[in-house]
């Protein structure tokens, strides 16, 4: 073990908001860890249960350096202030509840990253954990499967933070730092910039990350907001972006998840809009989701794999190589925009109908928090 008063060769950085319940488990689990000389910086937002203080204490009694730092709420600018006062010249950006079941997962993550440097010559480099879900539910899921999956691809949209981000410094500062103007989504632009300027690694170990939000408020909940959410940020269409925060519930808090009233939020931002506004923005959104319509034969291909129990991101995906070969060609045009907001409309109009506002009375409140 190192001493911690030593130089580190790589900073965990942690955003931290209300996680007072969970440092023990992540100390613990950083204190297995071998083989690597770290520090852990905890960038709070604002906590109200004492997660702060908490940090401090096993600081204390830990094996590896700990720098505490309280930041304005807000992922980004936690992100932001903790690379900041990180004294590594390697960056690990994790979330609290995220556990590497590895031991030797931080010392394969800087091997990995060091030779994929020195093989391009360019420190423009960038790893991602390969991604597995802590789920309540037992047995094998099909959709978390298909999403463990997609996260070891690198095609835009498949990289966010809760695979953990590696990079170094310098990179970090040209490609960097995080958006703080809104409270979510800091992860995406960074996760762009670095494809644009550099590449990405998939990294050999894997990451646990809890599936707690997806199995609270439902895995379809969840990932329609997602899907959402990526759209509205790629097109930039930022009044949505800036009015979703009051429907969005902090984690420790988080119930069941209604799509009707972000459904409804969306409609009335955009009623006021002038005609050919509305007109560009789903002409925008038909382009934005043409664009991912990779991900149906994709998870046709990943359902085969599902039955046939292989590994996670071992097969084969013949349905997704030719729909790059050919449909992709095929629709990526003005009438292929058009026919995919065509569709993309009909759905949001038969949502909005179908989507309830309110909890169903026969279900037990508590289900949807408070």
């Amino acid at each position: 073990m190192y001493d911690k008063a030593d130089h580190p060769e790589l900073s965990l950085i942690v955003p931290t908001l209300n996680e007072a319940e969970g440092l023990k488990r992540l100390f613990a689990m950083l204190s297995a860890q071998r083989g690597t000389r770290f520090e852990l910086v905890i960038a709070d937002g604002g906590s109200t249960d004492g997660t702060a203080e908490r940090a401090r204490k096993l600081a204390a009694a830990a094996p590896f350096a700990v720098k505490v730092i309280e930041t304005e709420r807000g992922r980004g600018k936690q992100m932001n202030a903790g690379a900041a006062a990180a004294s590594g010249g390697v960056l690990l950006f994790l979330h609290a509840d995220c556990a590497f079941p590895d031991p030797l997962a931080l010392r394969t993550a800087l091997d990995a990253f060091t030779q994929a440097i020195a093989a391009g010559g360019s420190d423009r480099v960038a790893g991602h954990f390969r991604l597995r879900f802590d789920r309540i539910a037992p047995g094998l899921s099909l959709p978390y499967y298909f999403y463990e999956w997609k996260a070891r691809l690198h095609r835009p949209g498949c990289t966010h933070g809760d695979q953990g981000l590696l990079l170094g410094r310098r990179f970090f500062a040209e490609a960097g730092p995080f958006d703080e103007s809104f409270p979510i989504l800091e992860d995406v632009g960074l996760a762009e910039r670095v494809a644009a300027l550099g590449q990405w690694l998939l990294l050999p170990a894997e990451i646990v990350t809890s599936a707690r939000r997806f199995e609270r408020e439902g895995l379809r909940e969840r990932q329609t907001l997602n899907a959402l959410l990526m759209n509205f940020a790629s097109i930039g269409w930022d009044p949505f972006l800036a009015e979703l925060p009051r429907l969005y519930q902090s984690q420790d808090r988080a119930g069941r998840l209604l799509l009707g009233p972000v459904l409804r939020l969306i409609a009335d931002l955009l009623r006021p809009l002038p005609r050919r506004e509305r007109r560009r923005l789903w002409r925008e959104t038909g382009r934005y989701v043409r664009a991912n319509a990779w991900q149906i034969p994709f998870f046709l291909d990943v359902r085969r794999h599902f039955r046939q129990e292989t590994p996670v991101g071992e097969g084969e995906t013949p349905r997704l190589d030719l729909h790059d070969r050919i449909f992709d060609r095929l629709t990526d045009n003005g009438a292929g925009h058009r026919a995919t907001a065509l569709l993309v409309w009909i759905w949001f109009r038969l949502s909005l109908l179908r989507e309830p506002l309110t909890p169903p009375a026969a279900r037990n409140p508590e289900e949807y928090g408070s």
